[in-house]
């Protein structure tokens, strides 16, 4: 069930800081250019909801007629132990995602950098290489 929540993009886990994001960066492009992106991607996001809640219900409150079922355990110990800091994860992601967005900010502003000036014709016809070790606004 946590996992299907924040798939949704439940607000506190990883997946809303996910989509969150993308809406982000649809609207500011709808904002700049075409509407379809935003539009696109909100619907995207609603119909995701709708089918897995859909998906949910018909697993956990579904019936059970397969007698090959019905005897099947719940988790054990083991399984509990693997998924609990799996759990914790997905919350830690959803309420400090600055400690993972920021191992990131570097490389993702220099990637939009290039891509703006790629936009902008400076580096028509040449090839974007990969530059970790040069600040963005510097050249090779």
């Amino acid at each position: 069930m946590i996992v299907m929540l924040s798939s949704i993009g439940l607000p506190g886990l990883n997946g809303f800081v996910g989509e969150f994001l993308i809406l982000l960066g649809s609207f500011r492009s709808a904002y700049l250019g075409s509407p379809w992106y935003a539009i696109v991607a909100s619907t995207g996001v609603i119909l995701a909801a709708v089918y897995l809640l859909w998906s949910y219900q018909r697993i956990f409150f579904g019936k059970n007629e397969r007698p090959e079922n019905q005897a099947i355990a719940d988790l054990s110990v083991r399984e509990i132990a693997v998924l609990v800091p799996v759990v914790l994860f997905i919350v830690w992601i959803g309420v400090y995602p600055g400690t993972f967005l920021s191992k990131s900010a570097a490389s993702t502003k220099q990637l939009i950098h290039r891509i703006e000036e790629t936009r902008r014709g400076s580096f028509a016809g040449a090839a974007l290489e990969p530059a970790h070790d040069v600040p963005p606004g510097e050249r090779r």
